[in-house]
């Protein structure tokens, strides 16, 4: 007799009676192409969760046709926003990266969550931040989100030192002002500021240009 193959599907946690019962949840699913991609294999297996934790599901919102890198989305806005109003207690996707476009996006959106008192389970990575083991992945997702910025803006200053030891000069070329133009403008009687103004300057700007001719 044939062995059984273990199954590779993860096992859905145990139902807590009480407070947890009486969450309501929602589902976000995402397709970036609707040419044979089908929200609703997501959506199907967010449900059986909900039901295996006893949790109604509130509303479902599905994106089709958005690509993961899109800042807006018409349904995860509409989902942001109800959260707000306080219309849920649990947010449940299939995968992160069906909700989120990169970790710095996850992060604002799970400290907002946290903010509302709401919680966040991601079937895929078995994340859920109601319990100790998710509280300390969006502790870690916190700390490399951190450590992501910190070295952007590392890159960014070694960047500037090494265009400095070449020579080139940083910051936006200074615009040369035509101080013979500024005396004719002053001589009309125009103002330090309109003369600026005209002339894409700072009134300071003109009036050093008119002193040093």
């Amino acid at each position: 007799m044939a062995a059984k193959e273990p199954s590779t599907q993860a096992p859905f946690p145990q139902v807590v009676r009480g407070a947890d019962l009486e969450r309501r949840a929602v589902l976000y699913s995402r397709v970036s192409t609707n040419n044979g991609q089908d929200p609703e294999v997501q959506s199907r297996e967010i449900r059986e969760y909900c039901l295996r934790r006893g949790w109604p599901v509130a509303s479902e919102y599905v994106d089709v046709g958005i690509s993961g890198s899109k800042e807006r989305r018409p349904e995860l806005d509409r989902l942001i926003a109800e959260a707000h109003k306080r219309k849920f207690e649990v947010v449940v996707v299939w995968k992160f990266d069906r909700f989120a476009r990169s970790v710095s996006h996850l992060l604002r959106a799970l400290e907002t969550f946290r903010a509302l008192g709401i919680e966040f389970v991601s079937l895929s990575e078995q994340v859920d931040t109601s319990t100790p083991t998710g509280k300390m992945i969006f502790t870690v997702l916190g700390a490399v989100a951190e450590l992501e910025r910190s070295l952007i803006a590392e890159r960014v200053r070694a960047g500037l030192r090494h265009a400095r030891a070449k020579g080139k000069r940083l910051g936006r070329p200074a615009k040369h002002v035509d101080p013979t133009k500024v005396a004719e403008l002053r001589a009309q009687g125009v103002s330090w500021r309109r003369i600026g103004a005209q002339l894409g300057v700072s009134p300071t700007k003109a009036r050093n240009a008119a002193q040093e001719a």
